[in-house]
């Protein structure tokens, strides 16, 4: 039996449809508690303002939580010494809408006007991956078959019963696109207005065929 190996690819350009914002609090304090409850205190202060907002408690969430030992230098007698300064915290934190203009410029005239100064940085990604994985994997086996059949015409054979498909479950990337980072103690405490287009998420994959080919 004579066989045809073709391997297909599909490439996506997909439009974002969820922004995520994402909020770095930063501070020291000189006993280690006392940087984790500030934390703690500055987080929930979020927390209160994305309510405010219609957000769900659970929307604001913790990407990643860290304390550290904090030195700083000093000379004595000609000779440069550390010493130790304090505890440094940085909390990383999420929350994500559907894609609005309007909606995101809301949330940004709020943290921007909040008791707190987060570092915020703007990304957009998809809401349903799953079926975005799909529509390019429907894609690649078609790129696939086309393939095939270009191939067994030019041979002067017709492509027969499918063999064979060979993935290896490969994960497209979907990470957030990264688009702007502001500073909220920079911002404008009026009213903020965003109009900004993400450029698309592009993910491509690819599956390997093996069909049966009879000489005609």
């Amino acid at each position: 039996m004579k066989t045809i190996r073709v391997t297909g690819t599909a490439r996506l350009h997909l439009r974002p449809d969820v922004t995520v914002v994402t909020m770095t609090l930063q501070g020291a304090e000189p006993e280690y508690s006392a940087a984790i409850n500030r934390a703690s205190r500055e987080a929930e202060t979020l927390r209160c303002v994305l309510e405010r907002l219609a957000f769900q408690r659970e929307d604001l969430k913790t990407l990643s939580f860290r304390v550290s030992a904090e030195y700083e230098g000093y000379e004595e007698a000609g000779v440069w010494k550390q010493r130790f300064a304090g505890y440094r915290f940085e909390h990383l934190l999420k929350a994500s809408f559907d894609s609005d203009h309007e909606r995101l410029g809301a949330v940004l005239t709020a943290l921007a006007n909040s008791a707190v100064s987060p570092m915020l940085q703007l990304s957009y990604t998809l809401k349903d991956p799953e079926r975005a994985k799909k529509t390019l994997l429907t894609a690649a086996v078609a790129d696939a078959r086309e393939k095939a059949q270009i191939l067994a015409d030019a041979a002067g054979a017709s492509l027969k019963a499918l063999q064979s498909v060979d993935y290896t479950f490969g994960e497209p990337s979907f990470d957030p696109l990264p688009l702007h980072r502001l500073d909220a103690t920079m911002a404008d405490k009026a009213s903020i207005e965003m109009n900004m287009e993400p450029d698309d998420i592009t993910i491509c994959d690819s599956v390997t065929c093996v069909w049966e080919m009879e000489c005609v």
